[in-house]
């Protein structure tokens, strides 16, 4: 049972490049249709979904225009202003999630001291 398993992962290992582009192409093209790929090559439905992920990073990479580290960030400058309102609204949710708990637990206390705290600081007055 043992072997099975390894044989099947050996197996799994063994597709080079060229098989994984055959595949996804294949698929793309509509040549073929998924699961007739998954059986012929022996792999689960994720694998050949990964190769697919894999083949698309990779071909948006490939046609991203080249920027020298040298010469500026690694990032294209679209990307960078992306990241950064990500960044920035993440940075605020947080901050407002903060403050929002802040005044919650604020406005219950003071709404927990209110009605006993009335009588003793109109007393305080009073007094004075």
């Amino acid at each position: 049972m043992e072997k099975i398993k390894s044989e099947k992962k050996r197996q799994l290992l063994n597709y080079g490049a060229m098989e994984k582009c055959r595949a996804v192409l294949s698929i793309w093209t509509e040549r073929r249709r998924p699961a007739e790929i998954c059986r012929e090559l022996s792999v689960p439905w994720m694998v050949l979904s990964q190769w697919q992920k894999r083949a698309l990073e990779g071909m948006l990479q490939a046609l991203e225009p080249r920027v020298r580290l040298e010469k500026g960030p690694a990032l294209s400058p679209r990307l960078q202003t992306m990241l950064e309102k990500k960044r920035l609204t993440l940075l605020t949710s947080t901050v407002q999630g903060r403050l929002e708990k802040t005044l919650s637990k604020a406005q219950e206390a003071r709404k927990a001291e209110t009605p006993s705290s009335k009588p003793e600081s109109l007393a305080r007055k009073a007094e004075k």
